[in-house]
């Protein structure tokens, strides 16, 4: 089964009906069988875009508290974190310079390049990096990773 890792970007579409749900939520389901990694950032990142949801009036009171607790659960039990690391911080900066990307958006590539080798060396296929920011996709794409963006799925 393939492997996935997602920023919240890709995520949150799991946790708020928007285009892609219907994608992401094919790949989230455990019955899939794919393994989901994220960085830990992406657990503060996801509660976040959830709560402007709600401030910007997309998502009421009870439907933001229902999926962030949803999500929670999620992310305690169903996907695989990774630890952010000195390695992933210094491959971060230099994302950040060469990609003029955001510092956590920085932070996504970097530790999905840090999984990547990790799955290579025990021989497992590929990563498939999941986002639906356009310039982190550009970025993640020319460091060499798979790229998938939900909002090709509607």
């Amino acid at each position: 089964m393939p492997s996935y890792f997602f920023d919240s970007s890709g995520l949150v579409k799991r946790y708020a009906i928007e285009t892609g749900s219907k994608w992401v939520f094919g790949i989230l389901r455990p019955s899939a069988g794919n393994t989901i990694f994220v960085a830990r950032i992406t657990g503060a990142e996801t509660v976040a875009a959830l709560e402007r949801k709600r401030k910007g009036n997309r998502l009421t009171v009870a439907q933001t508290s229902k999926a962030i607790n949803r999500f929670q659960r999620h992310f305690t039990l169903r996907y695989q974190k990774i630890t952010i690391t000195d390695n992933i911080i210094s491959s971060a900066m230099n994302y950040a310079d060469k990609y003029e990307l955001r510092g956590y958006d920085a932070v996504q590539p970097a530790a999905a390049i840090e999984i990547e080798k990790e799955l290579k060396t025990v021989g497992a296929s590929g990563l498939i990096f999941v986002s639906a920011d356009n310039d982190l996709n550009a970025a993640a794409f020319a460091t060499g990773l798979l790229v998938e963006n939900p909002n090709n799925y509607p």
